[in-house]
């Protein structure tokens, strides 16, 4: 099965950076569409089938974290899963995002098997299904 990827974040080398990582993980892509803060993003997930989100935190219009609080008020996009990705480290912050219920957090920068692993577990992937 191909995935429909959703890759919000305010930079577009991020977002290159991000597709670039995908190609080299082996992760069956269907199609991936990019938004450059929570308000796209939000309006890509209500107009496309999105298979999993990768969200960063600090955006300008609207954050991450506003996007996320958005997105499981709603009755359709709270199933969506969210893989936080950013520069941001704090544990902190990081517990607060999962208690919120995302799915996984990347931290800026991070390598091609990392991306992967986090894919296979927020989609459930068994290593076996492959």
């Amino acid at each position: 099965m191909a995935y429909n990827i959703l890759i919000v974040d305010d930079s577009s080398i991020i977002r290159a950076v991000v597709i670039k990582t995908l190609e080299l993980t082996g992760v069956p892509v269907n199609k991936i569409f990019q938004a450059e803060n929570g308000k796209v993003g939000l309006e890509v997930l209500h107009n496309n089938w999105i298979d999993l989100a990768f969200v960063d935190i600090n955006m300008p219009v609207m954050g991450g974290v506003a996007m996320i609080e958005e997105m499981f008020k709603d009755d359709l996009l709270h199933t969506v899963p969210v893989v936080v990705v950013s520069t941001e480290g704090s544990k902190t912050r990081i517990n607060e995002l999962i208690e919120k219920g995302i799915k996984g957090y990347l931290r800026k920068p991070f390598q091609p098997e990392a991306l992967r692993d986090i894919i296979d577990q927020s989609l459930g992937v068994q290593k076996d299904e492959e």
